[in-house]
């Protein structure tokens, strides 16, 4: 019996012994330089919300993404775009085809116009000329009438002060006046007097005397009186000028 106390000490000897060696195993496994810690403290369960550094890194990201996007996609449209709408340019016009059609002119004869003759009151023993433009082109009247009365030979004469200062051009549908002074009147300033009933008005060419055919002219149908004082006008452009001589 007195051989069996030590031996109990003994076992509980080693007991502690290795126990204490265990803990020491246990902490020298926990310990990686930095000291001791809590491995529990140090994981984060993985539906927590991430820190606030990390979750500004997020964002940055994210918006990096969606600037790369845009700007993708905002390229790739306008240049759809441009290419879709952006008109041709045209070739400049020259214009020729209205300029020609603008400035084409022929000279005013039968084949373009109309010419009515009617008397006035003032002034008396006068007649006035109306020729208008029913052609489809803008036409000159160049000198004065040659006008016929009847069967006569010869043209009238011209009362030098009644020309213009420019030739008289007229658009489609625009008229034109020569006065006609048919007598001497009453003073008996002229001779050879009778009573025509016929008249044709005759047309200048800008360079000769022949301007194409004629064009005829009603007279009342009593005729008018005319005598060898007879004159004409040259062409005017208002129906007071005109009559102005």
């Amino acid at each position: 019996m007195s051989i069996a106390a030590p031996t109990r000490s003994r076992v509980r000897l080693l007991t502690a012994a290795a126990t204490v060696a265990l803990a020491a195993l246990s902490l020298t496994a926990c310990d990686h330089g930095d000291g001791v810690r809590d491995e529990g403290a140090s994981r984060t369960p993985s539906n927590s919300a991430p820190a606030d550094g990390d979750s500004g890194k997020d964002t940055s990201a994210g918006s990096t993404t969606g600037d790369k996007t845009g700007t993708g996609t905002g390229s790739g449209n306008g240049t759809g775009s441009g290419a879709a709408t952006e008109p041709k340019p045209r070739p400049a016009s020259t214009g020729r085809n209205n300029a020609t059609a603008s400035t084409a002119r022929v000279t005013c004869n039968g084949s373009t116009v109309k010419v009515t003759a009617q008397s006035v009151s003032r002034p008396v023993n006068h007649m006035l000329l109306t020729v208008t433009n029913t052609g489809s082109k803008r036409c000159d009247l160049y000198g004065y009438p040659a006008v016929r009365f009847g069967e006569a030979q010869s043209v009238p004469p011209v009362i030098e002060d009644s020309q213009p200062q420019a030739v008289v051009s007229l658009p489609p549908g625009q008229s034109a006046y020569a006065g006609v002074a048919l007598s001497g009147g009453d003073d008996g300033g002229g001779s050879d007097g009778r009573t025509e009933k016929t008249l044709e008005v005759f047309f200048q060419g800008r360079n000769t005397n022949d301007g194409g055919p004629g064009a005829k002219a009603a007279l009342p149908a009593k005729g008018v009186h005319i005598d060898d004082s007879l004159k004409v006008t040259y062409w005017q452009q208002s129906m007071s000028d005109a009559l102005a001589w």
